[in-house]
C-alpha cells in the first residue's frame, strides 16, 4: 500500500501556509513507516484518479476566481471521487468553492462544485482571530480570517461546535462541515499540525479504503498537544 496525497492548487490557494496540512500528514505517515507520494495539482494540471487524500487551502477572492474555471472542469471527477470515499480536507477559500456557491460583496456569484452542502455569502465584516472548537476528533484550534458567511444546508453536519471565535458565520457557532470523507473548515494555522487526532482520522479513513482492518500505531504527540493547549488559551 502506498497512499497518494494530492495538494490541490498549492500555487493559487496557499495564502496562509495551508501547505502545512500536507506536511503534517506526510510527517505522521513517515513516522509510522507508511509509504506515500505527493502530487501537486495547479490550474491546468490533471487530477490523478488514484488520489487517496486531497488537500486544498485558502486564498483571497482573486485566487478563487483564478481557480474557479479549472475547478469546474474537474467538478464531475471530484464529485465521483468524493462519492467513492476519497478523503478530502478543504480550508477557507477551497471550503467555499466545494460548496454550492459563494456570493461576493459585489453580488458576483462564484459557482462552487457542490461537494459540500453549504452556501457562502460575503458579510459586512471580517471574522478574524483565534478559534477553539469541540469536535468528535478532540478540541480543534486554529485561526480564522474570512468575510464569507457560510451556512450549512438542511441536514448538513458541522465539523465542530465553536467554543471561541466565529466559525462558519457570526451567528450559528458551527465550524466547518463534514460529509462522508470530505471535510471543510475555516481554520488556518495550519490546522493539522496542532490537531493530531484529526490528522490521524484522515489517515485512517484513507488507509481503510485499501485495507479494512487497520490500526494506527501511537505516536508521541506531546509537542502537538502542548501546541494545541497553548493555542486554546490565546485571546480571540
Amino acid at each position: 500500500m502506498k497512499l497518494h496525497i494530492v495538494h490541490l492548487y498549492q500555487k493559487e490557494m496557499n495564502i496562509y501556509g495551508d501547505n502545512g496540512n500536507v506536511e503534517a500528514i506526510e510527517y505522521r505517515l513517515k513516522k509510522r513507516g507508511i509509504e506515500y507520494k505527493t502530487t501537486v495539482v495547479n490550474v491546468g494540471d490533471s487530477l490523478p484518479n488514484d488520489a487517496d487524500i486531497i488537500i486544498g487551502g485558502g486564498g483571497q477572492d482573486s485566487g478563487q476566481f483564478l481557480v474557479q474555471e479549472d475547478l469546474l472542469m474537474k467538478k464531475d471527477q471530484i464529485r465521483k471521487m468524493a462519492n467513492d470515499g476519497v478523503v478530502m480536507l478543504m480550508i477557507c477559500g477551497m471550503y467555499q468553492l466545494f460548496g454550492d456557491k459563494f456570493i461576493t460583496n459585489k453580488n458576483i456569484t462564484i459557482e462552487g462544485i457542490g461537494v459540500l452542502p453549504v452556501t457562502t455569502k460575503a458579510g459586512d465584516k471580517r471574522l478574524i482571530g483565534n478559534v477553539v472548537a469541540d469536535s468528535d476528533f478532540g478540541i480543534l484550534v486554529g485561526y480564522e480570517n474570512h468575510s464569507g458567511e457560510t451556512f450549512l444546508n438542511k441536514d448538513a453536519h458541522p465539523l465542530a461546535k465553536v467554543i471561541k471565535g466565529s466559525g462558519n458565520n457570526s451567528a450559528s457557532k458551527n465550524e466547518g462541515c463534514i460529509l462522508n470523507n470530505v471535510f471543510g473548515s475555516y481554520m488556518h494555522g495550519p490546522l493539522l499540525p496542532k490537531n493530531p487526532k484529526l490528522t490521524d482520522e484522515l489517515i485512517i479513513r484513507a488507509v481503510k479504503k485499501h485495507q479494512s482492518e487497520f490500526n494506527l500505531t501511537d505516536l508521541d504527540d506531546s509537542l502537538e498537544n502542548k501546541a494545541n493547549e497553548f493555542a486554546s488559551t490565546r485571546p480571540r
